[in-house]
C-alpha cells in the first residue's frame, strides 16, 4: 500500500471509530503491524494532525480548531448523500468503500447542525437488484491501468460470442444500471471500442504504454464521434 494512501486510511479510520481508539484496533482496521502503526502516528503528528494518547492507552483525533469547518447548504448535503447512495447500488466494492470513507471525512469536518443533516437526508437512490452482469475480472488493475496508462491484454467475447485476445489502451469507464463499460482504444482494430467488462474473461499488464497520450485520444474520441454524453455506444463502437 502506498505510504499516501496508508495514513489516509488511519485517518479515516481515527475518524470514524468511537474513541480513544487503540494501536491494537486501529491496527486490525488498517492492515498494518503494530510497529508500523507507531510510526504512521509520528508521521501525522509531524505533519500537524492533533492525536492525543499513546499505546496501551488509545488514541484520539481532535480536528483542527483553526481551520474553519466545511459548510454546506442542506440542498448541497442532500446531492452529496444522494451521489453517495447512487454509487453504492452501482459501484463494485472497492469504489464503495471509498465513496464511504470520502464522505465519513466530509461529514467529520461538518458543524454539528448539518452533521445530523447528513445523517437524516430525505433523498435516496435504489434500483432493482441484478439488472448488471457479474464481472469476474480485477477492476483495480483496470482502473490503475487506466490512470497510469499502461496497455492491458484481454481476452474478449464479444457481442457475436466470437472470442479474441487483443492489446488495448483503457481508457475510461462507463457505469450504468445494466452495464459497465470500458472505452479503449483497441489495438488490433486501431480504433476505439466500448468493452462490455462482464465479457472480459481475463486481463493482464500489456507492454505498451500510452502515456501522456490519454488526453489526446480522448479528444479524437469525441471529435469523431460527436459527444453525446446520454447515447449509447453505435454498434460498431462496441467489442
Amino acid at each position: 500500500m502506498a505510504r499516501m494512501d496508508r495514513l489516509m486510511r488511519l485517518m479515516d479510520t481515527l475518524r470514524r471509530l468511537p474513541q480513544p481508539v487503540t494501536a491494537a484496533r486501529l491496527s486490525e482496521e488498517t492492515g498494518v503491524s503494530l510497529r508500523q502503526l507507531y510510526r504512521d502516528i509520528a508521521t501525522l503528528r509531524a505533519g500537524g494532525a492533533l492525536i492525543d494518547g499513546a499505546a496501551g492507552v488509545g488514541y484520539t483525533l481532535t480536528e483542527d480548531p483553526v481551520l474553519p469547518p466545511q459548510s454546506f447548504s442542506r440542498l448541497e448535503i442532500e446531492a452529496l448523500m444522494l451521489a453517495q447512495s447512487g454509487l453504492d447500488q452501482i459501484g463494485d466494492e472497492t469504489l464503495k468503500k471509498a465513496g464511504r470513507n470520502a464522505m465519513a471525512r466530509i461529514i467529520a469536518t461538518l458543524p454539528d447542525r448539518q452533521a445530523r443533516q447528513a445523517m437524516h437526508t430525505v433523498m435516496r437512490s435504489w434500483r432493482q437488484p441484478d439488472k448488471r452482469p457479474p464481472v469476474t475480472v480485477d477492476l483495480d488493475l483496470l482502473r490503475e491501468a487506466c490512470w497510469e496508462e499502461f496497455s492491458l491484454v484481454i481476452t474478449y467475447r464479444d457481442l457475436q460470442e466470437r472470442t479474441t485476445t487483443r492489446e488495448i489502451w483503457p481508457m475510461g469507464l462507463s457505469y450504468s444500471e445494466t452495464s459497465l463499460l470500458l472505452l479503449a482504444h483497441c489495438r488490433l482494430r486501431q480504433d476505439y471500442r466500448h468493452f462490455h467488462v462482464s465479457r472480459i474473461a481475463s486481463l493482464a499488464p500489456g507492454t505498451e504504454s500510452f502515456r501522456p497520450n490519454r488526453v489526446g485520444l480522448l479528444r479524437d474520441y469525441i471529435q469523431q464521434r460527436g459527444y453525446d454524453r446520454n447515447r449509447s455506444p453505435r454498434r460498431g463502437e462496441v467489442g
